[in-house]
């Protein structure tokens, strides 16, 4: 017999919502936002918008879902889950947009990647549907442009710092409440400098330029991260520094997959904490068998004292 499902009145794990395009690589789009939900331990749930056939070196075509079928992935998510942040990839149309304004504004934070296009060159936005995706950008608790992106929705030049800052300002007058916007694209720095910029503070953050070609993912990566840091309470400005810390990790364990750009590895830091709680693990049990036993060798042990290496 089927009954009513009971009502949730508290969940045991944040959730975090991608709405966004599939990338069969694996690298960008919804897979590398569940990736990151994961490795930030927060539960990830999806809403395609897109179908792309792509890999590392080029984009071949962009199968578009239908828009009721987005609205009703979307309205399966919210009958049956408390959704705690929210963020947009791939949107294709005006229509999708649209869906997203009327299904998901106002009923959980969000975060609007505007992105315009791959890496790769393929049209991940159609042109008619800027002004579309202007509308919801009036909506977003955080837009995350990147320089390119930033052009495009300001119509301004931006060849340096002061000028990401200016852009910020327009998109933050438009409605946004906070702005990032992300520095990767100025290749005249040795560092990356990205900004974020609220009604209440601005902050420049600079981090190393790391010399790598394997960048696949790392903006929808960086997205996400953001996402899932609202998803856990944390405020905006305090979600960017997390997730700039979050995606330096991703770009240092890049993996050097596929002919083009490989993806970012949104699982490195997870690696790089195993490793750390198995040294320590294994130092602990060095010390207990030395204590253990210390009858036996601490003869041996100079007065200076001893190094254990492991």
């Amino acid at each position: 017999m089927c009954t009513e499902p009971s009502s949730r009145s508290k969940h045991e794990i944040p959730v975090a919502m991608s709405i966004g395009g599939s990338d069969p690589d694996g690298g960008a789009g919804i897979q590398a936002d569940l990736k990151t939900f994961t490795s930030l331990g927060v539960y990830g749930i999806t809403v395609i918008t897109c179908v792309t056939a792509q890999n590392t070196f080029r984009y071949l075509l962009t199968y578009e879902v239908p828009p009721s079928v987005v609205e009703a992935q979307i309205d399966a998510i919210f009958e049956d889950f408390q959704v705690d942040a929210a963020k947009t990839g791939m949107l294709y149309s005006s229509e999708v947009i649209e869906v997203i304004r009327r299904k998901v504004v106002g009923r959980t934070r969000l975060v609007v990647d505007p992105v315009l296009r791959s890496k790769t060159g393929g049209e991940l936005l159609r042109k008619e549907a800027v002004e579309a995706l202007m509308e919801l950008i009036t909506e977003a608790d955080i837009v995350t442009p990147n320089i390119d992106e930033a052009r495009v929705l300001t119509g301004m030049r931006i060849e340096k710092v002061e000028d990401m800052i200016k852009a910020g300002e327009l998109l933050l007058d438009l409605g946004a409440k906070a702005v990032v916007v992300k520095g990767g694209h100025l290749i005249n720095s040795r560092d990356v400098t990205d900004i974020y910029l609220d009604h209440d503070k601005l902050i420049v953050h600079h981090k190393p330029r790391i010399a790598t070609q394997d960048l696949h993912g790392v903006g929808c990566s960086f997205s996400a991260a953001i996402t899932a840091y609202l998803a856990k309470g944390l405020t905006s400005s305090e979600a960017f520094i997390k997730a700039e810390n979050f995606i330096l990790y991703c770009i240092k364990g890049a993996l050097r997959l596929g002919r083009g750009s490989g993806p970012v590895n949104q699982f490195y830091i997870v690696q790089q904490a195993l490793e750390r709680h198995e040294i320590k693990r294994k130092m602990m049990r060095a010390i207990s068998l030395m204590r253990r036993y210390q009858h036996l060798f601490a003869k041996f042990i100079p007065e200076v004292g001893m190094n254990l290496v492991m």
